[in-house]
């Protein structure tokens, strides 16, 4: 898990210094601090999923790009066990796990996401794109602009993620696809 933290951050470092841009300059661009982005760079912060996608378009690239280490182009098979020993933790405080890490130039980027009550921060995040999510277990509320919907096992939800959005677990655990195109 610190391991793939660091990865995040070094492959955001590597590629903003190829273009010879300033941590500030991706900072402004992306509306949050120099220091945060140094950090994520540095690999002790893990930024929440839109973080990231706002850091890859400051970049000019995908957010898969920043997680991804390998161009392997077909089908990529995850295991559930493989799956539970990767998951990434943020510090909004929920875990993610990408996905089809090891497929390079993919038109979606589906993430499965795992929130618990109580340890996931309220939060509002926008980010171009947009955004499908479907419930696989547990329940939430999840905001989009200024509607909350309760989102259960089963439920899905289609949104512009230009839209102020986040979720805060309703039952103990909730585990939801999300996919971001």
């Amino acid at each position: 898990m610190i391991t793939e933290t660091l990865n995040i951050g070094r492959r955001i470092r590597i590629l903003r210094m190829q273009q010879n841009r300033t941590q500030q300059e991706i900072a402004d661009v992306c509306e949050f601090s120099k220091s945060l982005l140094s950090k994520i760079e540095r690999g002790s912060v893990v930024p929440p999923v839109a973080t990231l996608v706002k850091i890859a378009n400051a970049l000019g690239t995908k957010v898969s790009s920043l997680v991804e280490d390998t161009d392997t182009a077909g089908t990529v098979y995850a295991a559930n066990d493989e799956i539970e020993k990767n998951f990434i933790r943020t510090g909004i405080g929920y875990s993610i796990f990408p996905f089809a890490t090891d497929h390079k130039e993919k038109k979606m980027q589906p993430f499965l996401f795992v929130g618990r009550r109580g340890e996931v921060k309220e939060h509002h995040v926008f980010h171009e794109g947009e955004e499908f999510i479907y419930v696989i277990a547990g329940e939430m509320k999840f905001h989009v602009g200024n509607i909350e919907y309760t989102l259960k096992e089963g439920d899905g939800l289609y949104f512009n993620a230009l839209e102020k959005h986040g979720f805060k677990p309703v039952s103990e655990t909730v585990k939801y696809l999300n996919i971001f195109v």
